[in-house]
């Protein structure tokens, strides 16, 4: 699938500029990604030019923040069928990317994509979900940075994300129109995680929420399956 025009412009009006190589490996990921959308629900954005602008040049909307903080270890939270994750990898050959999904199925998809895209050696796939991943010794805290999109309202997915920086490390997410709104209703959430909103910035197809994580996530958070949904920190 080649990349239309009008995403390589939107691409530059961010400050991203690719090697043909790599849109050429974009191209065959969105490929296998509407393939297998066909027999499982990855997204409901049309095939052709809007899925190049809604997955890719949304996904890379991030690499600004990647570069200004220097992050290497990355994890996408609740990435469904990759995004942003798989883009960021396939741009950025330094990041090590790790690909967090609760559902099976995807993670089957996900793992075939990481194969045949070549991105075994520095991505991998972890099936478990938020509340559980975020309590493992080998995931708190381990990672530079932490990226999500489209899972939940911004006080649910802060915890669902907290546990995984390091301590002065980011959460960086996409959001839609309503970010201010959601900001201004994570206050308790974002005081209770130890953290703070250092920027919101619009971008040609959403606005990025960037959070720093002041010190160690508190030893409760992110709380049991479901809870963060359940009892939102309001």
């Amino acid at each position: 699938m080649s990349a239309p025009q009008s995403a390589i412009d939107a691409l530059g009006v961010l400050g991203v500029e690719l090697e043909s190589g790599d849109l050429d490996a974009l191209g065959r990921y969105l490929e296998s990604l509407y393939r297998a959308n066909t027999t499982m629900n990855l997204t409901a954005v049309p095939n052709g030019e809007e899925a190049w602008h809604r997955h890719i040049v949304d996904s890379l909307s991030l690499l600004p923040w990647i570069a200004s903080t220097g992050a290497m270890t990355v994890i996408d939270v609740g990435t469904g069928g990759g995004l942003p994750g798989i883009p960021l990898a396939l741009a950025v050959p330094e990041l090590r990317m790790t690909l967090l999904e609760s559902t099976g199925r995807k993670c089957e998809f996900l793992q075939e994509c990481v194969n045949e895209l070549g991105l075994q050696s520095r991505c991998s796939v972890v099936n478990l979900r938020a509340e559980v991943a975020g309590h493992r010794p080998e995931l708190r805290e381990r990672f530079d940075l932490c990226v999500s999109r489209a899972v939940a309202r911004l006080n649910v997915l802060l915890e669902y994300c907290i546990a995984f920086p390091k301590p002065g490390g980011h959460i960086v997410l996409i959001k839609g129109e309503q970010a201010q709104a959601e900001i201004d209703e994570s206050k308790k959430a974002l005081h209770s995680l130890h953290a703070q909103v250092v920027e919101s910035v619009r971008t040609p197809t959403g606005t990025i929420v960037a959070v720093e994580k002041l010190r160690g996530a508190p030893k409760m958070y992110p709380r049991a399956d479901g809870e963060p949904k359940r009892r939102p920190l309001r």
